[in-house]
């Protein structure tokens, strides 16, 4: 019996010996890894195996089979998150795992301004480190195609917005996601229009409301300056709109228009044509396609910069000519 009781606590303690050596390996032990924070990239589909063999790649020596026997013991199967993940030392099997079970990747941003052109936009696209460019090489209406669009002209098409991803990920899930949200917030928006626009299509809409967006200078003037555009629709009377004309002239534009430039007829020039651009002229934010869609009651045909940002506007030619003389020409 005595034996029988000393065996017993010989097991016991084997037992408690390894659930000790079991607690320390996986919860204090730290697996050797380089100085300095290391980034892992956990493919779709990645297992636990495949996750330490490439956090091994990336010199972090975690051992495949502890973690994985970790995983198992702690429930987590089917759990583990793709992405890139950023590790510093000091690390443990458990702070591994609770990483990349909780999906705490790095996250980097790319930022799309109101009023850029869809070529700034792609610039950006294109400096941006951390994206993978698989649009290098390809014509607009080739990145257009990849992602879906229906459209032949990019200009327009893509939401301004602050952008999430991952590391690594394509330059053209950047282009998907700001089309998919442009379109989403467009139709939401033309749902809710005021009855009886001179706009006869969500695209329309967009084209105005980029010039909404070039015109502005005050974000609280966005719905007076649409119903400029918008009067002058209902009447058809030209929109005379220098941005318009500015984008229609490209690259010979040098940052002064000239009386030749308003007469120099394109499809952009809406001194020479009558009625919209054939296309946006730059990438309107929310606010300008809401302002285009429910312009502000007022009947003023014309407008022009007091020099602070703000507008002057008017409902007649001989008004605006007054305020063009004050503001414009400096005269009382």
């Amino acid at each position: 019996m005595p034996r029988l009781k000393t065996l017993l606590i010989l097991a016991v303690s084997a037992v408690a010996a390894l659930l000790a050596a079991g607690w320390y390996a996986f919860e204090r032990h730290t697996v050797p890894m380089p100085e300095g924070a290391v980034r892992v990239l956990v493919p779709k589909g990645a297992n636990v195996r495949s996750a330490a063999a490439a956090l091994r790649e990336r010199g972090i020596e975690v051992s495949p089979t502890l973690m994985l026997l970790r995983y198992r013991l702690r429930g987590l199967d089917g759990q583990l998150k793709a992405g890139t993940y950023e590790f510093a030392s000091p690390q443990t099997i458990d702070s591994l795992l609770d990483k990349m079970v909780s999906g705490d990747t790095v996250v980097e941003t790319i930022r799309f301004i109101e009023g850029w052109t869809f070529r700034q936009m792609r610039a950006a696209i294109d400096a941006h480190p951390e994206l993978q460019r698989d649009t290098a090489g390809l014509s607009d209406a080739e990145v257009l195609k990849r992602i879906g669009a229906e459209e032949s002209h990019p200009e327009g098409l893509f939401m301004p917005e602050t952008y999430r991803f991952s590391p690594g990920v394509s330059d053209l899930e950047i282009y998907r996601q700001a089309y998919r949200l442009m379109k989403r917030k467009l139709s939401e928006a033309w749902e809710r229009r005021q009855p009886d626009l001179p706009i006869d299509s969500p695209y329309a809409a967009l084209v105005l409301a980029s010039i909404v967006e070039k015109e502005t200078g005050k974000p609280e003037e966005r719905p007076k300056i649409a119903a400029v555009f918008v009067n002058r629709l209902r009447i058809g009377m030209m929109l005379q709109s220098d941005p318009t004309t500015i984008y229609g002239l490209g690259d010979r534009f040098d940052g002064n228009l000239r009386k030749r430039d308003l007469q120099a007829d394109t499809p952009y020039n809406t001194y020479t044509r009558g009625g919209l651009p054939p296309t946006p002229i730059a990438l309107p934010g929310l606010a300008s396609i809401e302002a285009v869609l429910a312009p502000a009651d007022i009947k003023a045909l014309y407008f022009v910069s007091r020099g602070d940002g703000t507008s002057e506007f008017s409902n007649n030619l001989a008004d605006h000519n007054r305020a063009v003389a004050r503001y414009q020409l400096g005269r009382k």
